[in-house]
């Protein structure tokens, strides 16, 4: 049986809702029996919640290294992403620059791929949104260190390559969505894939901040991922069952989590309510920074930390729906098991 085949039984013996229209144009990435997380911590990471480049930049370089296994950066960087890939590295910011994806972090991440010999004009660091970039900096940043910032709305989107889920909902679109102003009994079904995605990148790098979902837990790698990828997604934003859904089956797709080839958790600071707003009332200094191949297994650890920090600080309680997770583990994207995931500290 193909490994398609057998995700299809799973899903009809579960229940669960089966694969999109687009299924035969993904492969599902193979996965090892345990995942590994790398940990960093280091306590002068932020100062007056404001990150220490400098540490920051340390930090994401003991990270690569250890998840490489090697002391040398460069070739670290080189285990994951080579000098001929276009690289866009996925950052979260519409909680702006405090409480998002913090640009240190992505500023790091580029410093560590010029230092591998990656050339700038093959770096781009975006978001869904060129209003949340420009607000959270990372057009200061680029223009700084000398890479490309791209919207994904702003680029447009591909008329050749979509997501149609099997039982579709028809969306209320929104400008610079690809159908939007348009007419016809099947127009709001899709959701499209960003061109900077579908055709210019060959790798990414997903930076998700440690953030509260009320519906899924995080605003994790999964959602940053999918959501940021595609356009039409308000249909699933305002349904937790739909989203939990959407998201492992988007990411799952070829031309999307197929080119994802490291996740870094954000977590120098943890805020387990509010998101995506950013309140610094509602969050934790951590100083930590996360790193995995295996995104499942990030959330999976960020949901959780999430929930024991409101417990410890007796915040409002609410169940979030973990069928994101389960839905994610099934179609092999990583592990949410959390038997299946070791975790390595570094400080």
């Amino acid at each position: 049986m193909s490994r398609n085949a057998l995700i299809q039984f799973i899903f009809f013996v579960t229940g669960l809702a089966a694969l999109p229209a687009c299924a035969d144009s993904f492969s599902l990435p193979a996965t090892n029996s345990i995942s590994r997380v790398v940990t960093v911590t280091d306590a002068n990471a932020l100062f007056d919640y404001q990150p220490e480049a400098g540490v920051v930049q340390s930090m994401v370089n003991r990270g690569i290294t250890t998840m490489a296994g090697t002391r040398d950066v460069s070739a670290a960087w080189l285990t994951f992403v080579s000098t001929n890939d276009i690289i866009g590295i996925k950052v979260f910011s519409a909680s702006g620059e405090i409480c998002g994806t913090r640009p240190a972090v992505a500023a790091a991440v580029v410093h560590g791929l010029l230092q591998a010999g990656i050339p700038a004009r093959h770096i781009v660091i975006w978001d869904k949104d060129r209003d949340d970039l420009r607000a959270a900096g990372y057009f200061s940043l680029g223009k700084q260190l000398g890479v490309r910032v791209a919207s994904a709305t702003a680029t447009g989107y591909d008329p050749t390559n979509f997501y149609l889920p099997d039982s579709p909902v028809i969306g209320i679109l929104h400008y610079g969505d690809l159908e939007f102003g348009q007419k016809g009994n099947d127009i709001g079904k899709k959701s499209y894939v960003s061109m900077l995605v579908s055709r210019q990148f060959t790798r990414i790098i997903s930076i998700a901040p440690l953030m509260n979902n009320n519906d899924v837990g995080v605003y994790g790698h999964l959602y940053n991922v999918a959501i940021g990828s595609v356009d039409n997604t308000f249909r699933f934003e305002e349904d937790a069952g739909r989203l939990a859904n959407a998201v492992p089956e988007i990411y799952a797709m070829q031309s999307v989590g197929d080119k994802v080839v490291l996740n870094i958790t954000d977590a120098l600071l943890g805020q387990y309510e509010g998101g995506p707003n950013g309140l610094l009332q509602y969050s934790d200094v951590l100083d930590e920074l996360w790193f995995s191949r295996d995104p499942v297994a990030l959330d999976t650890l960020a949901a959780d930390k999430l929930k024991s920090e409101r417990v410890a600080h007796d915040a409002a309680k609410f169940e979030f729906h973990t069928d994101l997770y389960t839905n994610a583990a099934l179609l092999e994207l990583g592990f949410n098991d959390p038997a299946k995931i070791t975790v390595e500290k570094v400080r």
